[in-house]
């Protein structure tokens, strides 16, 4: 055997190995954050399914000033969304659903994926707990699977920005 061929056979065991490894790293990441809002759930539920309520909020907007929303679809409810386009990214968010408690989001970042978002709102008195949560599928991506290490890193501070958003509007109004 040459000093060649030990080489490439070196490198080659070594990228097998790498490759093998990120197939163990997680297929899925959830992000969640909670914070207390001075609101009912209702309140909660009715400003984070309207396309106008959910900017009102929008944590993205407080740091992105060049952020570009465009509404679609209804005002509010099942359907009701917004395209977005900053310096964070591209796509859009879409109201699936609304429940009593809680509105469920998909999202459609084009080759980033399509995450799911939630946000939901427990009755505590006249406050709420609110969770912020997000949840994505990487699939078999090595680079999603290794950016999914880093999410909670990457999303968390903006969710808590958000729900701090949400409680300063409640606390204005």
């Amino acid at each position: 055997m040459t000093l060649t061929q030990i080489l490439i056979g070196g490198i080659s065991g070594l990228a097998v190995l790498a490759a093998g490894t990120i197939l163990f790293l997680p297929r899925e990441v959830t992000v969640t954050r909670t914070g207390v809002v001075p609101a009912a759930p209702q309140e909660i539920v009715a400003l984070a399914a309207s396309n106008t309520g959910y900017q009102r909020f929008n944590p993205y907007l407080s740091s992105d000033p060049d952020l570009r929303i465009e509404p679609f679809g209804p005002e509010s409810g099942v359907g009701s969304g917004f395209r977005f386009d900053g310096r964070d990214g591209k796509g859009q968010q879409t109201v699936a659903r609304v429940e009593d408690e809680a509105v469920h989001y998909d999202i459609d970042l084009g080759p980033l994926g399509q995450p799911t978002q939630r946000i939901s709102a427990i009755g505590q008195g006249d406050m709420s707990e609110v969770t912020w949560a997000m949840h994505a599928d990487l699939g078999l991506n090595p680079i999603a699977r290794v950016m999914g290490l880093f999410m909670d890193r990457m999303v968390g501070p903006t969710f808590e920005r958000g729900l701090q958003n949400m409680a300063a509007e409640f606390t204005r109004s």
